[in-house]
């Protein structure tokens, strides 16, 4: 038996994850359990919270972060920790923080996707379906930009 060179191709693996979490009814995100004051909880409730969950994931089975956050602040502060720096323009593979909106709530939250080239982005449907979903990069003109985040193992 001959020996085999296997080179993971990081970048196409990682946008082809990121996309086909959009291709259907990907479940996977909806819930995240935590002891809350002692009290165990969905900290995302059900998935109208789970941006934060959505793109931790993906860069985490990527290494690209060091651990899995349900926030937005815990994921960026991970991301700069882990070498993700702040770009000006937009790259397929890069994470976007959109402007803080209010919840279902009424708290305001910043919202966490991915830049997947055209003039699409990839995140979590806080408000719908409560999955990973494809749509405009700035929902139609309707929600600004406030953060684009690369990480130099994308270059590769």
């Amino acid at each position: 038996m001959r020996a085999m060179s296997v080179k993971l191709l990081r970048t196409k693996s990682y946008l082809a994850m990121i996309r086909n979490a959009a291709r259907g009814e990907n479940h996977m995100f909806q819930t995240l359990f935590a002891e809350v004051d002692g009290v165990e909880e969905d900290i995302v409730r059900g998935g109208a919270r789970s941006c934060g969950l959505f793109v931790s994931g993906v860069l985490l089975m990527n290494g690209l972060i060091a651990e899995m956050h349900a926030g937005v602040g815990g994921l960026e502060r991970d991301m700069r920790a882990s070498g993700w720096q702040l770009i000006d323009e937009l790259r397929e593979g890069a994470v976007i923080v959109w402007e803080a909106r209010p919840g279902t709530d009424g708290s305001m939250h910043d919202h966490a996707g991915f830049f997947v080239g055209g003039e699409e982005a990839v995140s979590n449907d806080s408000n719908g379906t409560l999955i990973p979903h494809a749509h405009h990069y700035t929902y139609g003109n309707t929600r600004k930009i406030v953060r684009i985040y690369w990480h130099s193992k994308l270059d590769a």
